[in-house]
């Protein structure tokens, strides 16, 4: 099987997967986003010639450079070829207030969001939210640019500071919790592994943000809230986040398309990279076979 990785870089979950198809006989090529190219026949398209299509980032671009590069996923995906994960469920995930709609039509439990434009609005959601809110980018991963807000002078200062740069203000409630959140990892319908992600100090929970990993098996509840919020994203393979409030509810944070492992692994004893490399394996054989 040919791989084709789609990245930014050769970080270290690039490295990662080349490893896992080497080591299971599969040939992989590392291809940036940037470089990537395409014509109306499809004759000199990048992504022509791969069996399978695994996309790790999303690099920075114009909203053209990102709307072609969608376009070619999608074009790959019609002509038969595998893509983890597949390019309507990457534009869902992607976009946290589309994920956040999403969960929330499926009936799933979300902390109370408002997603707005303007100072004036975001204030008014501010004080609907009850004063304390997370402010998260439309866009973004690993709990980069998010910042909880408690002040009603910071959070106006904030707002009309961000308005300016024509940026969309996704609010969420601050959910309580215990220091603690869940990532539950799922592949094909299936939980592969699960960790508890401890806050270092404060309430960021994210491993990138200094955040503790410890694995352990997911309830029987917390597999199914996990499994449903990734059917309801499209997600096939990827990382579901979960909090538990006040109360011991549980809240949906985020579904993960593009997620990490380097955490996750070594703290569970999975090799979550074959795990990927095997399924791609299983259904490019399966798709042989009809």
């Amino acid at each position: 099987m040919h791989i084709a990785i789609i990245s930014g870089g050769q970080g270290w979950h690039v490295r990662d997967l080349m490893r896992a198809a080497r080591e299971h006989g599969h040939v992989a090529d590392v291809l940036d986003f940037r470089a990537l190219r395409g014509t109306a026949a499809c004759g000199a398209d990048s992504l022509v010639g791969f069996d399978a299509i695994v996309v790790r980032t999303m690099p920075p671009g114009s909203l053209e450079q990102v709307v072609f590069r969608m376009d070619l996923l999608h074009q790959a995906e019609r002509r038969g070829a595998l893509i983890l994960n597949p390019p309507r469920s990457l534009e869902v995930c992607i976009d946290k207030y589309l994920a956040t709609a999403k969960l929330e039509a499926a009936g799933l439990p979300v902390p109370p969001t408002i997603v707005c434009q303007t100072a004036d609005d975001a204030m008014a959601a501010f004080a609907t939210l009850g004063g304390d809110v997370v402010l998260k980018p439309l866009f973004g991963s690993e709990g980069r640019g998010m910042v909880r807000i408690g002040d009603d002078e910071i959070a106006w200062r904030t707002f009309r500071t961000l308005e300016r740069t024509g940026v969309v203000l996704y609010l969420q409630q601050f959910v309580r919790h215990p220091g603690w959140d869940l990532r539950v990892f799922i592949i094909d319908g299936t939980v592969r592994a699960s960790m508890r992600r401890y806050a270092r100090d404060g309430w960021r929970t994210n491993v990138a943000q200094g955040g503790r990993g410890e694995g352990v098996v997911a309830t029987r509840e917390q597999a199914q809230l996990a499994l449903r919020a990734a059917e309801a994203c499209s997600v096939v393979a990827g990382g579901v986040d979960l909090l538990p409030g006040p109360s011991g509810e549980l809240f949906v944070l985020e579904v993960n398309a593009v997620p990490g492992w380097r955490a996750l692994a070594p703290v569970t004893g999975v090799d979550i990279a074959a795990e990927l490399v095997e399924f791609l394996a299983r259904q490019h054989a399966s798709k042989n076979q009809r």
